[in-house]
């Protein structure tokens, strides 16, 4: 079973990195998961594992995952690979909200992330997915600026409510999408400050549906 106190000693150090000579506290690791350092110590107290605001720490640093809960370097998990869930995590593209982004390439870093902790954050479905950052506000309140949004490639078909990963001739953007009876295709945002985009069928490539979501520090 995974002990919480256990996981804060292992941030303790991550953190002592960056602050050396000075010790680390509970409300250090608190503070850096942006967890008020009250309800941290009520979630130390009963071992609920913040897992969202753990993985998005770990995903900024750069820390493996499996590292810090399982002690488990990524050749442990070779002969175990049905157990997790695989995530490239594009630390450098950012889906935009609002105007283009960058397209997907090949620089990213796979981070395995046990099944049972995925689970609870995407539900059932495809076990290997993708991670970009939202760029813009046009996705609010549903999506914030700077989260961290889980892809399902195998999921492509906009006819099913949601929301996709659209590749355009204007860039890369993050958005509901429907298809209007004219044929065009329509970029819906949630923030209704920001109207529709029409564009034709032939303009854009459905990349994936989002499954999941971390908000930003």
């Amino acid at each position: 079973m995974l002990v919480l106190s256990e996981i804060i000693e292992k941030l303790k150090d991550v953190l002592s990195e960056s602050t050396i000579g000075k010790k680390v506290f509970d409300k250090d690791v608190a503070h850096a998961l942006n967890i008020p350092q009250a309800t941290f110590a009520t979630m130390k107290k009963r071992n609920s594992i913040p897992y969202e605001e753990i993985l998005e720490f770990c995903a900024l640093k750069k820390i493996s995952v499996n590292w810090l809960f399982f002690d488990q370097a990524v050749d442990m998990l070779k002969e175990e690979t049905e157990k997790f869930f695989q995530v490239h995590y594009f630390s450098d593209i950012r889906a935009s909200a609002g105007g283009g982004a960058e397209v997907f390439d090949e620089n990213y870093e796979v981070i395995n992330i046990d099944e049972k902790i995925m689970r609870n954050m995407v539900g059932l479905g495809n076990t290997e997915l993708e991670a970009i950052h939202v760029d813009g506000e046009s996705m609010e309140p549903t999506l914030q600026d700077g989260s961290i949004v889980f892809i399902d490639r195998t999921q492509t078909n906009i006819n099913k409510n949601g929301i996709f990963i659209a590749s355009t001739t204007g860039g890369l953007f993050i958005k509901r999408i429907q298809q209007r009876a004219d044929g065009m295709i329509e970029l819906i945002s949630d923030n209704s400050m920001y109207p529709p985009q029409a564009i034709g069928p032939d303009e854009v490539t459905i990349v994936g549906k989002v499954v999941g979501n971390i908000e930003s520090l």
